[in-house]
């Protein structure tokens, strides 16, 4: 892995965040390319749909649909282990989320005034599941747990079709789908799925009309992200999703083969997923840097990995102290974010821009996208400065319910007047006068 020698050097914060690595994506010129895609779904619906997965998939799947039966045999057929590995899954996410329902609650502002928080759930939300180097059905479990626990009373899921599965998503993910009692499941990908979701569609060859959605989430490639982008405010989305990124501070007398194997297990993923390791000891970067040959020499995603681990978005940064450490981890704000230091959980309590903090050499950032029963849906690209994880609100809207007597109005008349004229809108004060 390359390195950045930060030692001795005071660098801005905006300025820091200039030179640490970083993963390139293009969203805006994507969206240049995607959006004649976007504008034909929304014209031509399936008809479109199918063109473009033919175009873009290779092959046209037996139904747009994912048939009941098709779930239930995915589910039947899922080994032992991997059944009961989803279903304790299911179980801490589930947990995890049902904590972060908000309260709500009302305020009395005087005698007679109210404001009464509400949070609703969207009605119906559309989750994309990847299908590219991988399969997830983890991601089914992320996206629509939280969905669930919101009260989204209509969830579809859309999920690539593969050459190996007969042109349907694939069978693991059919049966996370199953499992969580999922059942509208459409076999569509890319930029295309997104429209159809946006939009709705008219399935002529079932006859039934696709709605369309009020929320769409996931991760997926630049692709459905640029596609995520044109259709905002059409929709809501969760973010705009890029290439995986795992950042471990770590100090002197950390495992040298946990940290790489941490970074080993991001650079999976993906040849451009970022892993980044930001150290003050010289002697554990290089423990790590060896750690990483041997590893990388032996997994199944070598070449992968290998493209990932030497590509300008990873790197070895070498720091002053922790002190300088936290500086740098802060201005790169990863998507994952391990701490493997003395102390791990009074540094992690610093950290103010990261998706999630695994503290500690107990806590790898692969617990986190199963098990942990946290979301793995989070923010990349330095976004986790101003933006969250999905979880409970990404499908909740918030609600001011305000109620307010007569006398209540009349004793805040004199001040609403007084705004209302200094404005120049005397129409607003005549409307609390009308009533006195």
């Amino acid at each position: 892995m390359r390195r950045i020698d930060l030692r001795g050097r005071t660098i801005e914060a905006t300025a820091l965040a200039r030179v640490l690595p970083r993963a390139e994506l293009d969203i805006s010129a994507a969206a240049t390319q995607v959006r004649p895609i976007v504008e034909a779904v929304r014209a031509r619906g399936v008809t479109a749909v199918t063109e473009f997965t033919e175009r873009f998939d290779g092959l046209v799947p037996p139904a747009l649909g994912v048939p009941r039966q098709m779930l239930r045999d995915a589910l039947a057929a899922l080994a032992p282990e991997v059944r009961a590995a989803l279903t304790e899954a299911i179980a801490r996410t589930r947990r995890v989320h049902t904590a972060q329902i908000p309260p709500g609650g009302t305020v009395r502002v005087d005698d007679g005034g109210t404001v009464t928080q509400r949070w609703i759930p969207v009605r119906r939300v559309g989750l994309y599941v990847p299908g590219g180097l991988a399969v997830y059905p983890s991601s089914v479990v992320m996206n629509a747990v939280p969905a669930q626990v919101a009260g989204v009373s209509s969830i579809a899921v859309v999920s690539p079709p593969r050459p190996e599965a007969g042109g349907w998503p694939h069978p693991t993910v059919l049966a996370a789908c199953e499992l969580l009692g999922v059942h509208e499941v459409y076999a569509v990908g890319g930029a295309q799925s997104i429209a159809l979701l946006a939009y709705g569609a008219l399935d002529r060859a079932t006859a039934t009309a696709i709605e369309p959605v009020d929320v769409i989430t996931g991760p997926g490639n630049v692709w459905v992200q640029a596609a995520k982008r044109l259709v905002m405010g059409t929709v809501g989305i969760d973010a705009e999703a890029g290439p995986t990124e795992i950042a471990v501070l770590a100090d002197g007398g950390a495992n040298p083969e946990y940290v790489a194997a941490d970074l080993l297990s991001q650079a999976e993923h993906d040849p451009l997923a970022a892993s980044v390791l930001v150290t003050d000891s010289p002697l554990l970067a290089d423990l790590v840097d060896a750690a990483l040959t041997r590893r990388v020499a032996a997994t199944r995603h070598g070449e992968r990995a290998t493209t990932a681990l030497t590509g300008s978005q990873s790197g070895i940064i070498l720091v002053d102290d922790i002190e300088a450490g936290l500086a740098v981890v802060n201005a790169y704000g990863a998507e994952h974010l391990e701490i493997q230091t003395a102390g791990a959980a009074q540094v992690a309590a610093r950290v103010d821009s990261a998706g999630a903090i695994f503290v500690g050499p107990g806590s790898p950032v692969p617990l986190g996208d199963y098990l942990a029963g946290s979301n793995h849906v989070l923010p990349t690209g330095g976004t986790a400065r101003f933006a969250s994880g999905l979880n409970v609100t990404s499908f909740l809207k918030s609600v001011q319910q305000i109620e307010f007597t007569t006398p209540a109005l009349a004793a805040a008349t004199p001040a609403l007047d007084a705004l209302a004229t200094a404005e120049d809108l005397p129409a607003h004060g005549e409307a609390a006068r009308a009533r006195e």
